[in-house]
C-alpha cells in the first residue's frame, strides 16, 4: 500500500481524485475509506493549513525523481549529470553552477525559516496583545 500511495503522490493530486471517483462508483464504501485516507493524510494540502509543509514535500518529491533518473540513466549505461563530459571547462562551468544552486537553495531555506520564525513571533506577540488583561485592582501610589 505505501508503494502504492507514494506512486499516485508522484503523479498528483489527479490521481487521488481519479482514484477516489472510481471507487465510489464500484464500491462506495471503499470510497469512503479512500476519501477518509486522503483528509487523514493531508495529501489534499488546499485543505490543510501546512502550505510550507506541501512546497517542502513537493521539493523532497522532486529531489527523489531526480535520483530515480540519474540512477535508470546509469542503469542504461548513460552518462549521468556528475561524470566528466570530456570538456574540462564545461565540466568546470557545470560544477561552479551546480554549487552556485545548492548555495541559493541553502540560502533560500534559510530564508523561509527566518520568515517563519517571524511569523510566528509576530502572530504570538499579537495573541499576548489581544489577551493581556488590565488588573483591577488598587494601584500602588508612589510618593
Amino acid at each position: 500500500m505505501q508503494a502504492f500511495a507514494a506512486q499516485l503522490d508522484d503523479i498528483g493530486k489527479p490521481a487521488w481524485i481519479a482514484l477516489t471517483v472510481v471507487s465510489f462508483i464500484l464500491f462506495w464504501p471503499l470510497g469512503l475509506f479512500v476519501l477518509g485516507f486522503l483528509l487523514g493524510s493531508g495529501r489534499m494540502a488546499c485543505w490543510t493549513r501546512g502550505g510550507t509543509d506541501r512546497w517542502q514535500r513537493r521539493m523532497e518529491r522532486m529531489q527523489r525523481r531526480m535520483q530515480r533518473m540519474q540512477s535508470s540513466a546509469e542503469r542504461w549505461g548513460c552518462s549521468s549529470y556528475r561524470s566528466s563530459s570530456g570538456n574540462y571547462a564545461f565540466d568546470e562551468y557545470r560544477a561552479e553552477t551546480l554549487r552556485r544552486l545548492e548555495e541559493e537553495q541553502r540560502e533560500f531555506m534559510e530564508f523561509l525559516d527566518r520568515l517563519r520564525h517571524a511569523k510566528d513571533k509576530a502572530e504570538f506577540d499579537q495573541f499576548m496583545a489581544e489577551h493581556r488583561r488590565p488588573s483591577n485592582g488598587p494601584q500602588p501610589q508612589t510618593v
